[in-house]
């Protein structure tokens, strides 16, 4: 376990590029980005520090999340016009985040600093709460699957996945990336009582490309689907020929990787309810 507590509350940190580190429940929210009449993580980020810096201040992430998607990893970075204590930006800005937004890291960074583009992996985790009955507790953060899946023989589909690809298949029909390849680094699926996890991690994703594997590694699961359906939709490059997506309730922005040289925090991959492995 990772303490994060022990940052100085007495630093004070320069006028400036700030990276955060942000902490997210996003079932009550339109997604990170921010958009005219509807409420979103990113303008509750920025409505924070323009309180606390008393400047208009735009923030930038590492990966934009949907409406439903969570996070316990976002990082952002923006450039503070005046120095402020630590404290401001960690205890300062949860005392005027929703219950549901949490900072969890502060930290000055060089100008060459950039969340998104600086960022050289990113990892998620998608969770279901496999149960004949749903949960009274969790609904919010898990997508419930009331029949019996199979783990192992998801987590046996998913390693064709595994390496560079085009996941044209897995990539939502609106999606922008200029290219569909992307590489990824692990697909681990694991079991612990009642959740099933399935952990991903890839120098970037595809817009929703972790909730289409997810769907289609589902199908796996529940035996509607052979063992080799990934690889096999892997080489059709066709999206419609693919499973339905998963919602969005179960999935979370759990890491995000940099060059060493900025030193930024580490945390818990999480979410809180699984145990780390």
């Amino acid at each position: 376990m990772i303490f994060l507590g022990a940052q100085d509350d007495s630093i004070i940190v320069p006028k400036g590029r700030v990276a955060l580190g942000v902490e997210y429940m996003g079932a009550r929210f339109s997604g990170w980005q921010r958009q005219l009449n509807v409420d979103s993580v990113q303008s509750r980020i920025e409505s924070g520090l323009q309180n606390i810096l008393r400047h208009k201040i735009d923030v930038s992430c590492a990966g934009r999340t949907d409406a439903g998607v969570h996070a316990t990893a976002q990082v952002v970075h923006f450039d503070a016009p005046v120095a402020r204590p630590l404290k401001a930006y960690t205890r300062g800005m949860n005392t005027i985040l929703p219950k549901t937004v949490a900072i969890t890291w502060a930290k000055a960074v060089p100008e060459d600093f950039h969340a998104r583009f600086s960022a050289t992996a990113r990892r998620y985790r998608y969770v279901i709460y496999n149960s004949a009955l749903r949960s009274g507790i969790f609904n919010d953060g898990v997508t419930h699957v009331y029949k019996r899946v199979d783990e192992k023989l998801m987590h046996e589909a998913a390693q064709a996945i595994v390496g560079k690809h085009d996941f044209t298949t897995f990539r939502a029909s609106h999606c922008q990336s200029k290219t569909p390849c992307r590489i990824v680094h692990h697909v681990n699926v694991y079991r612990a009582g009642k959740f099933i996890v399935v952990d991903i991690k890839a120098n970037a994703f595809l817009h929703h490309m972790v909730r289409n594997i997810v769907g289609s590694l589902l199908d796996v699961g529940s035996g509607e689907q052979a063992v080799d359906y990934l690889s096999q939709l892997l080489l059709l490059k066709d999206r419609a020929k693919a499973s339905t997506t998963a919602k969005p309730n179960g999935l979370y922005l759990v890491e995000v990787d940099y060059d060493a040289r900025f030193e930024l925090p580490k945390t818990d991959a999480g979410p809180l309810f699984l145990p780390e492995r």
